[in-house]
């Protein structure tokens, strides 16, 4: 029997206020096990997120039809918050999750989530996949490569001529400046 491979998405970096500016997903294939990528204001496609930052919340909660224990928490990396969930779905992430205390230094491997609200908002969250406290110079780490790359895409959009990336800045009509500025906090924040 031929062996079959499993092949995750990489895991991308995004700053917290480009996250929840997103508002558009795709699924690339019609199979539903296939990955829902979120699509970013600067140009990343993803279904996998690797974030670094400081839990200021969590909580222990149940899904709204109280059949599944789960965890919230808030991870902030100087740009924003992030919205973290990880729950039963996800028993590693979820046990970490529970074992650590606000405030604290994490790294999460997880999968991006748009949800468009019947009223017209857009929520954005991470479903974590794997939790893990960090230290300080992993998150400055994180931070210099989510730069880097935030800025790359900057670069790529000013340049133009992609198909792909006038798609993507007239979805959403993006002020690179805006995204400039946000790198710029994130360099000279410490949170």
């Amino acid at each position: 029997m031929a062996e079959m491979k499993f092949k995750r998405e990489p895991a991308k970096r995004v700053f917290a206020a480009e996250f929840r500016g997103c508002k558009f997903s795709e699924k690339f294939s019609t199979d539903e096990k296939a990955p829902t990528f979120i699509l970013t204001p600067t140009g990343e496609i993803t279904a996998r997120l690797l974030i670094v930052g400081v839990a200021t919340s969590k909580e222990r909660t149940t899904t709204k039809d109280k059949s599944n224990t789960m965890y919230r928490a808030r991870v902030n990396d100087g740009t924003g918050d992030f919205f973290i969930s990880a729950s039963s779905f996800q028993p590693e992430a979820m046990m970490q999750l529970a074992k650590i205390e606000v405030p604290a230094i994490v790294s999460i491997v997880g999968k991006p989530k748009v949800y468009n609200k019947e009223d017209g908002t857009i929520f954005t969250s991470v479903n974590a996949e794997s939790v893990t406290i960090v230290d300080k110079e992993t998150r400055e780490i994180w931070k210099l490569d989510t730069a880097k790359s935030t800025m790359d895409r900057i670069s790529v959009m000013e340049t133009g001529g992609i198909k792909a990336i006038d798609n993507i800045k007239e979805k959403y009509n993006t002020n690179l400046d805006t995204y400039k500025s946000i790198v710029n906090k994130a360099l000279t924040r410490n949170v």
